[in-house]
């Protein structure tokens, strides 16, 4: 995580982007380290999630246009983990998307909502509300550190 805490901005998008699509990251890491050497809240949370939900973007854009071959060797999520996302997806609704920032559910979720061929702009609202909520959480529990 330092390598990206080490590019400021720029490194937590990238960090916050990968986090949503193929690797296993967790980029509040990174928000709290820039959080804790006083970059800019407002706009470190942004850039998180500006980061995330692109990722989740191309979670989606791979279910809509991918197929699940593509999606097994880019994602590593199998037909099963698909199937299991796009069940829970129709047993919540569209708003499951506001849980698309939750490790291991998050990522399939966002591919279930292509294959379904969620609304585009629905799907970014939701999952940008969630992530974004999500980053300021964050960012709010690591701001009293700073006194």
């Amino acid at each position: 995580m330092n390598f990206f805490a080490e590019y400021g901005y720029t490194g937590l998008f990238i960090a916050s982007f990968l986090a949503a699509t193929i690797l296993p990251l967790g980029s509040e890491f990174v928000l709290i380290y820039l959080l804790m050497n006083n970059y800019d809240p407002f706009l470190s949370i942004m850039v998180a999630t500006a980061g995330n939900v692109l990722g989740s973007v191309i979670n989606y854009a791979l279910g809509f246009w991918g197929s699940f071959l593509l999606m097994e060797k880019l994602l590593r999520l199998s037909q099963t983990e698909i199937a299991r996302s796009e069940k829970r997806f129709r047993k919540y609704g569209v708003f499951s998307l506001l849980f698309a920032w939750v490790p291991i559910i998050g990522d399939p979720l966002t591919v279930a909502a292509g294959v379904l061929k969620i609304n585009i702009y629905l799907f970014l609202s939701l999952v940008t509300a969630g992530k974004v909520l999500r980053y300021i959480i964050v960012g709010i529990s690591v701001l009293p550190l700073q006194v």
